[in-house]
C-alpha cells in the first residue's frame, strides 16, 4: 500500500462526519465534486477540523471552480433591503390602500389596522430572501446549509451572517423594524 493509502481522512458532508477514507479516496471525492471548498477535513496529526482548502489536499482543488465569495466580497445590497423589509412592506401597503380608498386617510388607516393586505409583508420578505439566496448561490456559496430557512426570515438572516462570518447587524435591524411595525 502506498503512502496515500495509509493516510486516513475524515470529512464533513451535510453536518455528518464521514470516514475514514484513504487519501486517494479523498482525491476522488474532490475530483467528482462530492467535497470541495468549505468542507472541513481531519486526520490523525491535525489538532482540529480544518477547511479542505487549508489542508494538504488543496492542490487537488485547483481543477475545480474558484472558491466561493465570502464575507466582505458578497453583495449585501439585497440583504439590507431585506433587513428593512417590514417597514418597506408598510409603505407598499399604504400606497395600495391610498389608491384603493382614493386618499381617504381614515379608511386607509382603518384598513391598515384591520390587517388588509397583511400578506404583502410576507411576500416582500420571502421574495427578498429568495433573491438574496440566489445571489449567494451565484457567488459560489452552498446555500443548502440554510436548510430552507429562507421562508423564516429572521432565522435565514441569522444563519446567513453566521455562514458568511459577517456581523449580524442586518439580523438585528430586521428584528427592530419588525417590532416597530407591530407597534405602529
Amino acid at each position: 500500500m502506498d503512502n496515500l493509502e495509509n493516510k486516513q481522512w475524515f470529512y464533513e458532508l451535510s453536518g455528518k462526519r464521514i470516514g475514514p477514507v484513504s487519501e486517494n479516496g479523498m482525491i476522488a471525492l474532490i475530483k467528482t465534486n462530492v467535497i470541495g471548498y468549505g468542507n472541513v477535513v481531519w486526520r490523525s496529526n491535525y489538532p482540529d477540523w480544518i477547511n479542505l482548502e487549508d489542508s494538504e489536499l488543496k492542490e487537488h482543488l485547483s481543477t475545480m471552480a474558484p472558491p466561493p465569495l465570502t464575507g466582505k466580497n458578497v453583495n449585501n445590497t439585497v440583504v439590507w433591503l431585506l433587513a428593512f423589509a417590514p417597514i418597506i412592506s408598510v409603505f407598499i401597503v399604504m400606497i395600495i390602500l391610498a389608491f384603493q380608498y382614493k386618499g381617504n386617510e381614515y379608511r386607509m388607516l382603518n384598513a391598515y389596522y384591520n390587517g388588509e393586505f397583511w400578506w404583502i409583508a410576507i411576500i416582500v420578505n420571502i421574495l427578498l430572501s429568495i433573491v438574496d439566496e440566489n445571489i449567494l448561490k451565484k457567488s459560489g456559496n452552498d446555500t443548502s446549509k440554510f436548510k430552507g430557512w429562507v421562508w423564516l426570515v429572521p432565522v435565514y438572516l441569522f444563519q446567513r451572517a453566521k455562514f458568511l462570518k459577517q456581523n449580524q447587524a442586518y439580523f438585528w435591524v430586521w428584528i427592530v423594524t419588525f417590532v416597530i411595525t407591530l407597534l405602529w
